[in-house]
Formats: structure tokens, C-alpha cells, sequence
């Protein structure tokens, strides 16, 4: 049988440095766990031919489609804030490009498909629990409209690989708008092979920046893009209480979309200090510091830069500085309209973002849900009686009281109904998010075999804003015994 991909394939024609060509290492027996078929249909693949035999040794890595041109990528980064001049794609295989039917070009990527020349030792491979959690997470972060790395499939090999023990080795099929990251342009930057930097960033402009290329300073006009999406990106992190937990800059994409899903979590209780990631021993990731941390990974990537920006350094490095300065009020205006949009506002007063603060303050201060009590405003709004499940919510309801005569004083100067207001709050604050004690038990089903919880998680949450009664269950923050305190890397 004809294997038949749309591949249009741009990054394996850039230089032979950019990458190394490696094929997928073939497994024993693999076995399909789950397609995403509608991500399938986008893509411009047959969703049947993917679930054959011949398409299933595909997403394994067996088996090489016709027209596919496999790589893993070079790159460097910065970890915890340590430099490493080269890491790359190590249990990573980019087999090929593929423009969508919306004319927009997506990687297909295998991860856990075998070692690389960036392996450093290690197996290539992923074990199933990080494989699940990826492709829950990453799929739940796409229904809640944040720019994202998709999952297409995901295959267990009918291998074994070591880790702390002896786990079902697996592979995930990820989509995504590149996988270019601000450690690709150190990789380049730190060898001061500027010929390649160059290279690199005019394919980024085509790719992502299009219009950049038009601009009087396309490196500059690259620069600023870069800044304004991952501002924007991050914001929207905190609004729906996503952890990154590793945020380097090797997993930090120039297209703006989250990418690499490894000790990542959301959280239940507000707490600006939470951290989940079992090594990151410092906080250097918590939830709070995301903002400061995108700035700093932006600033390595100003760096980089700086020999296409100015032929003077000097006169680059005030240019980058310029440009760094704006990242403050890009994440301020898309975080702020974000928690304006949460609280059932139209307009912007000058105080709302006091408003906004002193909830949150009190949120952490009473152990509040972050999702059940923004989205317990919705029916607080419309009634008072709604008050009820959200004081629930605060170890002292009477904090919740008091701010809420706060709020209602506030809503009363918005021109909007009530209904109106309730309908735009339930569209912005989830009621489901992939919980970490229901990731958790998914992943310990699907290790004795058992993917029917998967598939029930990801129906919920491919539909986080409708209420679903019939599954409102999975709304619930975990018992005390069921609370995941870490959640952890999947090499």
C-alpha cells in the first residue's frame, strides 16, 4: 500500500548544520491508543488509513511515508538557567511538513521514536505516562483557545523502557506551527555562525512573521513579534492557572504556541508560589514568575539577534532593549482585559485591576479554587443566591462577602444585562481543566491497559465551558488523598 502524506517539507532544506538525518527506530508490536481524528481531517489525512496497520507502524516509527524527510533538530538553551551550547531533538523525529486545509504549515513530529545524535546517552524513547499527559494537556489547552502544540495520535510499542522502573514504552504524534525555539538561535548565536542566524531567521519571518519581511527592520520587526505573543501567551497561562514547570528557553517556541508538556499542571488551590515540577527544587518556575521567566528566555533571544540588528553592538543592544521594554505592557493589557473578561467586565476603570488583586489575594490567602471560584462568579452575577458555591470556596466566607459588595458596586456602572454579562464569564472561565489527581488516574488506568477513563477525560474536556451535568464530577478540586504534589519530567 501506498503510504500518502501531503508532506511540503521547508526545514530540511535549510543547511545541513540545522539538523541531523536520522530515521525513526522501529518497535516490536506497536498498537494504536488513541487518533485524534478531527486534528487528522485538518491536517489533510486520511483518518482510516492512520488506524490501518500500515498507518499505525507509521505513527510508531517503523514504518517511513513516502515523501517524509526525516530530522531531529539542533539546538542549544538555557536550563534553570545553565547554558548547554547543544541539546537538540534527543527522543524527537521531525518526519515532515504538511499545509493544512486552512493553508497554515504544521510540523509532524514523532516523539519517543528512538535516539538521535542529540540523544546524549539516552534511549530516545517516552514511557506512556508523559506520552497521556501530553496529549490530554495539550489537547485541553487547544479547547480552552490558547495557542498550543496539538496531539495527533498516540501509540504504545509493545516495548519496555527503564526509568525509575520498568514502564510501556509509547510514542506521541505532535502537530505543531514549527518546532523553532529561542534555543534554535542560540544554538547558532553561541558558535557566532552568523551566516546560519541569518538563515534561520529570515525562515522564521517567512513562516510565522510574514509581514515582518515587509518591514524597514525585518530583524527588529521579527524581534517585536517574537515579544508580543509570548507576552500574550503567558498571560493566558495565569488566566486559566497553567504551570509550564520547565520553561527553558530550548521549550520556548518563536511561533508562540506552549510547547513541551512535561512536569506541567494546573492548578486547584490559588497559590501564587505553586510549583509542581519534581526538579525544579528553586520555584525558578512557579506559577507567579512565568512573566519574569518569558522576559528573561525573550532577552537570550534579543541576544541572539544582536548581530543582525545593528552592524554597531552598541547600537543593537539599545535596540533589543527597546524592544524588551514593551514586553511589560503587553502581558499587563492582555492580563489585565483577560481578568476584566473573568470578573464580567466590559469597560476598564481604573481600579479594576485592585478589584481583580484583592480576589486573588484573598484567594490565596482562603485555599479558594482558582477554576470553581472564577467560574462560580458566572452564577454569583446573575443571583446573589449564587453566593453559596463560591463562599464555599474560602475558609472564611466572609472575605468573599465583603469583596463581592466590592464587585457588584463595580457591575452595577456596566451597561450590559445580566444575562449578558453571565453568557460572556461562562465563555472565559473554564468549569473543566485537566486536573492533576484526573490526569494522574488516567495514566495509572492506561498502565494496566485500561484507556477508558482517557477517553472519558478528553470528551470532558474538549468542551471546558459547558457545564455537562452529567460529568460534573470531574469539576471537583481532589479529595486530600488525592492531591498530586509533583508531577515530573519524561526522561
Amino acid at each position: 500500500m501506498t503510504i500518502q502524506f501531503p508532506f511540503d517539507n521547508s526545514y530540511a532544506t535549510l543547511p545541513a548544520n540545522f539538523f541531523a538525518r536520522v530515521a525513526p527506530t522501529p518497535v516490536v508490536a506497536p498498537q494504536l491508543i488513541k487518533l485524534n481524528r478531527p486534528l487528522a481531517a485538518q491536517l489533510g489525512i486520511d483518518a482510516d488509513w492512520l488506524e490501518s496497520p500500515e498507518g499505525v507502524e507509521v505513527l510508531a516509527g517503523t514504518r517511513v511515508p513516502d515523501g517524509a524527510d526525516p530530522i531531529a533538530m539542533a539546538y542549544a538553551g538555557h536550563q534553570f538557567g545553565h547554558f548547554t551550547a547543544q541539546l537538540g531533538d534527543g527522543r524527537a523525529i521531525l518526519l515532515g511538513e504538511v499545509v493544512d486545509r486552512d493553508g497554515v504549515r504544521r510540523d509532524i513530529q514523532l516523539k519517543g521514536s528512538g535516539p538521535t545524535p542529540f540523544s546524549r546517552r539516552g534511549d530516545g524513547r517516552a514511557a506512556l505516562g508523559p506520552v497521556i499527559r501530553e496529549y490530554i494537556v495539550s489537547e485541553a489547552m487547544f479547547a480552552l483557545g490558547i495557542p498550543t502544540t496539538r496531539s495527533l495520535a498516540a501509540v504504545i510499542t509493545g516495548e519496555r523502557v527503564q526509568r525509575e522502573t520498568m514502564l510501556p514504552g509509547a510514542v506521541l504524534t505532535r502537530i505543531a506551527a514549527s518546532h523553532i525555539r529561542v534555543g534554535t538561535f542560540q544554538f547558532f548565536a553561541a558558535r557566532e555562525d552568523i551566516v546560519a542566524l541569518k538563515h534561520l531567521a529570515d525562515h522564521v519571518i517567512a513562516r510565522h512573521y510574514p509581514d515582518a519581511a515587509r518591514a524597514e527592520h525585518p530583524y527588529r520587526a521579527l524581534l517585536d513579534g517574537v515579544i508580543a505573543r509570548q507576552a500574550r501567551l503567558v498571560a493566558r497561562w495565569l488566566l486559566v492557572g497553567f504551570i509550564h514547570g520547565v520553561m527553558n528557553t530550548d521549550n520556548s517556541s518563536v511561533s508562540g504556541e506552549t510547547i513541551d508538556y512535561g512536569p506541567c499542571a494546573f492548578m486547584d488551590d490559588y497559590d501564587p508560589a505553586k510549583v509542581f515540577s519534581s526538579i525544579d527544587e528553586q520555584g525558578r518556575y512557579a506559577y507567579a514568575n512565568q512573566p519574569r521567566i518569558t522576559l528573561w528566555n525573550l532577552t537570550r533571544f534579543a541576544e541572539t539577534l544582536l548581530p543582525l540588528l545593528d552592524a554597531d553592538q552598541n547600537a543593537a543592544i539599545e535596540i533589543a532593549k527597546a524592544s524588551l521594554a514593551e514586553f511589560s505592557e503587553i502581558f499587563d493589557t492582555a492580563y489585565q482585559a483577560g481578568l476584566r473578561q473573568k470578573l464580567g467586565l466590559f469597560t476598564a476603570q481604573p481600579d479594576d485591576g485592585v478589584l481583580a488583586q484583592d480576589l486573588l489575594a484573598a484567594m490565596a490567602a482562603n485555599q479558594a479554587d482558582f477554576t470553581l471560584t472564577f467560574r462560580g462568579l458566572g452564577a454569583a452575577e446573575l443571583d446573589s443566591a449564587g453566593d453559596a458555591a463560591v463562599r464555599a470556596q474560602f475558609t472564611d466566607p466572609a472575605v468573599w462577602d465583603a469583596w463581592a459588595i466590592q464587585w457588584r458596586a463595580r457591575l452595577a456602572l456596566e451597561p450590559q444585562d445580566a444575562a449578558t454579562r453571565h453568557t460572556a464569564m461562562q465563555a472565559v472561565n473554564p468549569a473543566f481543566i485537566p486536573r492533576n489527581h484526573r490526569v494522574e488516574a488516567v495514566i495509572q488506568a492506561a498502565l494496566t491497559g485500561d484507556y477508558a477513563p482517557f477517553e472519558a477525560l478528553l470528551a470532558v474536556l474538549a468542551r471546558p465551558f459547558e457545564d455537562q451535568p452529567d460529568r460534573a464530577d470531574y469539576a471537583d478540586p481532589p479529595l486530600l488523598h488525592e492531591r498530586v504534589s509533583q508531577t515530573f519530567c519524561g526522561t
